[in-house]
């Protein structure tokens, strides 16, 4: 019961850094392209920020099966969530995008940080590279339909696939890292949950609410990222072996994230349906806020940890 409790005491916090975008962008303090220059600091520096730091620990055994355990698992999720969006929106590119990958990154790790310590986001971090690379290439097919749209340049010069090989490399290498280095980098990853979700609520603030609740196209896609995907992610992960009960919870937490804000920009950068984009996002992580919580109590339930 106290992991629910905090969770959803995280989960509230969210909402008031929501609140407190959606507020910036009413007021006209925060604009549309002050939104994006702030998505580009979370992308290029708050992010390597996060996952170089969650890598700067004591290498051992166990973590290294840890973390190949996470990749191993990350993947199958991955792969899972992918299917079931290509099988029930394969003629709706938006919402089979926007469904197959989740917000793990500006509203998972967040969680999961505050919820089960920095050391989670070791494991979580393979989930969010494994996400990033198959966005930038069977999502960008998805979008596009257009095998050409691929670039290889983009995959390699990825930051968070960049800061993941970084931190990897310190992690297994016994290195000893600078205190002005490791608090920088501290300091760095610890504004992932404020900034993120003040960009989210920029989203939120761009949406009339009216029109958010009576799309069908969004709702279809929400409950099937927020309920379907966990469900069957959540019954996946009861193979993973005993004694990863943190490895498991952190995945389970980012697979049962909202739509990622991704699908909008990747929707603006082909000149597709923003709009509907946008949509997918807000209302899916409105919902996510009763979700996520409904979703981590039937793992509860079910793996008693």
């Amino acid at each position: 019961m106290e992991f629910m409790s905090v969770l959803i005491q995280q989960v509230i916090i969210m909402f008031l850094l929501m609140l407190i975008g959606v507020l910036l962008f009413r007021f006209k303090k925060l604009t549309v392209q002050g939104s994006k220059e702030l998505g580009h600091v979370l992308v290029y520096v708050i992010m390597p920020g996060v996952v170089i730091n969650a890598y700067m620990t004591e290498f051992s055994m166990e973590r290294l099966r840890g973390l190949l355990l996470s990749f191993l698992f990350s993947a199958l999720a991955l792969i899972l969530a992918m299917v079931i969006s290509a099988v029930i929106f394969k003629k709706h590119p938006i919402e089979n995008f926007g469904t197959a990958f989740s917000n793990a990154g500006f509203m998972g790790i967040p969680i999961v940080q505050a919820v089960l310590g920095t050391e989670a986001v070791f494991y979580v971090s393979a989930f969010v590279a494994l996400l990033n690379l198959l966005q930038w290439t069977y999502g960008v097919f998805v979008i596009t339909k257009d095998k050409r749209q691929i670039s290889a340049k983009k995959i390699l010069t990825n930051p968070i696939l960049i800061s993941m090989v970084v931190g990897i490399i310190l992690f297994l290498i016994p290195v000893d890292i600078p205190h002005v280095i490791s608090g920088t980098t501290s300091l760095i990853a610890g504004m992932n949950a404020p900034v993120a979700m003040i960009s989210i609520g920029t989203y939120l603030a761009q949406t009339k609410l009216s029109q958010l609740f009576c799309d069908k196209a969004a709702w279809a896609s929400a409950f099937v990222r927020l309920i379907v995907i966990p469900a069957l992610t959540l019954a996946l992960l009861t193979a993973v072996p005993e004694n990863y009960d943190t490895l498991k919870l952190a995945i389970l937490i980012v697979a049962a994230a909202p739509v990622g804000s991704n699908v909008a920009i990747f929707a603006q950068i082909h000149n597709k349906d923003y709009t509907q984009a946008v949509k997918s996002i807000c209302l899916s992580t409105v919902c996510s806020l009763f979700s996520i919580p409904l979703v981590m109590w039937a793992a509860d339930l079910l793996w008693r940890v």
